[in-house]
């Protein structure tokens, strides 16, 4: 039996399989980091605090400590899974994060995290697209009332394909990067497995994809400035805007 969107990232199996898996596979994942630290590095407003939503393991959060290591990060997952992933990786810091158990599918998240603002920079890595699109709307708003002026947002995710056609053309090109990492990790999966694997992955019906059009569209009419989408590959998308000064 499939489990629901809002269940299956607390799932421990189908986080390890993430983390040690598909996460490591994602095609040009060091080009996306280097797109958000060079809006971050770019933006002139000091990095002082930043929220990281949908934080899962704490890759984002740890690009941007690597380069602000005085910045106060506050790290918002549902998942107690990956928010363990996270801590592991993170507790040793000697600035450590503030972690937020929350479920962005709710405004209620606003509680735990509206005394910490404003921002200086809220990122999100493969998080939104889970949400349905009135929700990613609301969601958009709410990030920008939590940020200062001049302040970033930043969203590293996966987007709609603009065709059947196209997304096929994804779905194989997303198995021969998965496949490239197994060969390199020395796993034994051959290509065949991979692709079964993909193709029969528990989390791709927790899915809801939002093109970057309709996005970008929304956060321009929440009141973003500098909305652009500096980085795509197929399904794959940096978005950003900025809170007017």
């Amino acid at each position: 039996m499939v489990q629901s969107a809002n269940d299956i990232w607390k799932n421990d199996w189908v986080v390890k399989r993430f983390l040690e898996g598909v996460r490591g596979g994602i095609p040009y994942a060091s080009d996306q980091l280097d797109v958000m630290m060079r809006l971050v590095d770019a933006n002139p407003r000091e990095l002082a605090t930043f929220l990281d939503l949908g934080s899962g393991s704490g890759l984002l959060a740890i690009a941007i400590l690597s380069r602000y290591p005085e910045a106060r990060a506050t790290l918002v997952d549902y998942s107690e899974p990956m928010m363990e992933a996270a801590r592991d990786l993170l507790g040793e810091d000697a600035t450590l994060p503030n972690f937020l158990l929350a479920d962005l599918a709710s405004p209620d998240w606003l509680n735990p995290v509206a005394p910490g603002a404003p921002y200086d920079a809220i990122v999100s890595g493969f998080t939104i697209h889970h949400l349905p699109d009135e929700r990613k709307r609301q969601l958009y708003a709410e990030i920008f009332d939590l940020l200062a002026p001049g302040a970033l947002l930043i969203n590293v995710e996966h987007v709609a394909s603009a065709s059947a056609w196209v997304a096929s053309i994804w779905d194989r090109a997303m198995v021969d990067s998965l496949s490239t990492y197994a060969e390199s990790q020395r796993t034994g999966r051959t290509r065949g497995m991979v692709e079964r694997e993909y193709d029969e992955r528990p989390d791709q019906h927790a899915n809801k994809l939002a093109s970057v059009e309709d996005q970008l569209a929304w956060m321009r009419e929440i009141g973003f400035v500098d909305v652009d989408c500096p980085f795509k590959y197929f399904e794959l998308a940096v978005l950003s805007g900025r809170r007017p000064l």
